[in-house]
C-alpha cells in the first residue's frame, strides 16, 4: 500500500486533545496536524521524535496536514494512522499473501453483523461459507520485541471478540487479525496489564473457536506492506 502523497519529515512537539499534534518541519515552521488515532498511542508520541506527515490540497479541510508515521526509540517506525491497517489487510488478503485466508471467492468491507457492529472484512467461498475478519492495529512495543494490544482500555474491542465468538457458534469462521504496524515488534499478546478484561475475553473467544493471527508490516516513507506471520502468545491469567 503506497501513501497517497509524498510524506514530509518533521519533529513532534506534542500531541493534545487526542486528534491534534504540533509538529516542527525542517524549515522551522510549526504546523498543527490531524492525528488519526483514538488510542493512547503509548510509546508512540515521544517528545522530539521524528515523524512524517502528509499534506492535502483539499481546500475544505480544516487541517491540511495528517500525521502518518513516527520513529520510536530512534530505531523503529510505527504507523499511527488507524485508517490504513484495514485497507492494507484487505489488499493483502486479495493478493493471496495471507496463507490462512486463501481460497475465498468474494471479499466485502464493513459489512453489518451481530449487535450493531460492522466486520472489517467478510470473506465468502464458492459454497457460500463465511469468514469474518476483524483487524486490529498493533503499535505498542514494551520489551524484547513483544507487542501488546490494546494500548488503552477498550470496551469496543471486547465487544468485537464476543461478536466473533457468536459467529463461530452460528457455524461461520471468525478471525482476529493483528496488523503489526511497528517494525520493532516480533510477536503479539493481549495487554493484560492495560486491560485485563480484554485479555480474559480474548482467552474465552479463542476457547469458543475464534482464530487469531498476526502479520508483521514493513514501513518506509513511501508505503507499507505485509511481510510475514509472527507468533501470538496467550496471556497468563493471574
Amino acid at each position: 500500500m503506497e501513501f497517497p502523497t509524498e510524506l514530509i519529515e518533521g519533529r513532534l512537539i506534542k500531541r493534545y486533545k487526542r486528534f491534534l499534534a504540533d509538529i516542527e518541519l525542517p524549515t522551522g515552521e510549526v504546523i498543527v496536524a490531524h492525528c488519526p488515532n483514538t488510542g493512547s498511542m503509548k510509546r508512540c508520541q515521544q517528545e522530539n521524535a521524528r515523524v512524517w506527515v502528509s499534506k492535502s490540497n483539499n481546500p475544505k479541510r480544516k487541517l491540511a496536514y495528517t500525521w502518518e508515521l513516527v520513529e520510536v526509540d530512534e530505531q523503529y517506525l510505527a504507523c499511527i494512522n488507524t485508517g490504513y491497517p484495514n485497507k492494507l489487510v484487505g489488499e493483502t488478503i486479495a493478493n493471496g499473501v495471507v496463507s490462512e485466508l486463501i481460497g475465498y471467492a468474494e471479499q466485502k468491507a464493513e459489512v453489518k453483523y451481530g449487535e450493531k457492529s460492522r466486520i472489517d472484512w467478510l470473506l465468502i467461498d464458492d459454497e457460500g461459507r463465511k469468514c469474518y475478519v476483524e483487524v486490529k492495529n498493533v503499535t505498542l512495543l514494551e520489551e524484547d520485541g513483544l507487542g501488546y494490544f490494546p494500548d488503552a482500555v477498550t470496551e469496543r474491542g471486547r465487544k468485537h471478540l464476543f461478536e466473533l465468538a457468536n459467529m463461530v457458534e452460528e457455524g461461520h469462521r471468525a478471525v482476529m487479525f493483528f496488523c503489526v504496524s511497528h517494525t520493532g515488534i516480533e510477536s503479539v499478546t493481549p495487554a493484560m496489564h492495560i486491560d485485563s478484561k480484554y485479555a480474559q475475553v480474548f482467552i474465552e473467544a479463542v476457547k469458543r473457536g475464534v482464530e487469531v493471527i498476526a502479520y508483521k508490516v514493513d514501513i518506509n516513507s513511501q508505503g507499507m506492506w505485509v511481510t510475514h506471520a509472527i507468533p501470538v502468545h496467550m496471556p497468563a491469567l493471574s
